[in-house]
């Protein structure tokens, strides 16, 4: 299974494509959508709409996993990462790829094992998980591997509860 995982933003988007078989994970591409400041918001989600569906096309994922927004105290930046994560969502949809949502919690616990762990334990684990010789860099980009592990995880889970029953 070919499992993208997208950290949501409108200055930055993250994006990590992974394939997971067996339990194991292997990276295929990872990096970042950025865009411009000084744009109005409406181009900034164009390119990240035309960004995202271009991902999609080359690296033909089989579901895509996106992290649900965590609001801090800035709402002016909460409401524009929103709507970012709509054009993100949208353009999954138009795709007709199975979409998956995870909280921060969600992640840490599916890559740490512990929901309260701090993002430098995130950031080695998803390391170790992928086997690579550093972390990735920039932080949104391992912040997407990190939700598309927890994606491979959860759907791993899934599929041992629903052979169980």
């Amino acid at each position: 299974m070919i499992i993208m995982g997208i950290d949501p933003g409108i200055a930055t988007v993250g994006y990590g494509i992974v394939s997971y078989n067996r339990n194991k994970f292997k990276v295929v591409q990872y990096g970042v959508i950025t865009t411009a400041a000084g744009l109005p918001t409406s181009t900034r989600l164009l390119e990240i709409s035309n960004d995202i569906t271009t991902l999609i096309n080359i690296y033909k994922p089989d579901c895509a996993a996106v992290e649900e927004l965590f609001f801090t105290t800035n709402r002016k930046t909460g409401i524009s990462v929103a709507q970012a994560r709509g054009v993100i969502l949208l353009e999954c949809s138009r795709s007709g790829l199975p979409l998956y949502e995870y909280t921060p919690l969600q992640v840490k616990q599916a890559v740490v094992g512990y929901g309260k762990a701090e993002k430098s334990q995130v950031m080695d684990m998803t390391r170790r998980i992928l086997k690579l010789d550093n972390t990735p860099k920039p932080d949104d980009a391992a912040d997407a591997l990190a939700i598309a592990i927890c994606h491979g995880h959860s759907a791993g889970m899934q599929k041992l509860v629903d052979s169980s029953t």
